[in-house]
């Protein structure tokens, strides 16, 4: 199996937003290093890439994570169905919060 790797992001400036390690991540998420390298490549987790070439993640990530393993385990899909199925969920929340404005 060939794995294309996607860019990434540079690093956004110092204190704009809260960035986790590798490392943290996996500890906090779960999952191992090769997963979440894995869900990178596939496009699933966002990450941003210091000069040194070390990937960092941005906290809310973690949400994003624990949603893949949700849909991993309740319904056996594979990844690449997984960032199908994260998109159009992603896509309905937004069409019902613009329901919701114009609602207002």
């Amino acid at each position: 199996m060939t794995v294309h790797f996607l860019p990434v992001r540079r690093p956004p400036a110092a204190g704009a937003r809260r960035l986790l390690s590798r490392d943290e991540f996996c500890r906090r998420s779960g999952v191992h290093p090769e997963l979440l390298r894995r869900f990178v490549a596939l496009g699933l987790v966002q990450a941003v890439r210091e000069p040194g070439g070390e990937l960092w993640f941005p906290l809310g990530q973690l949400a994003d994570v624990a949603r893949i393993e949700r849909l991993r385990r309740g319904l056996g899909l594979n990844y690449a169905a997984i960032g199908l199925v994260c998109e159009l969920l992603d896509r309905i929340q937004e069409l019902e919060r613009q329901l919701r404005e114009r609602s207002s």
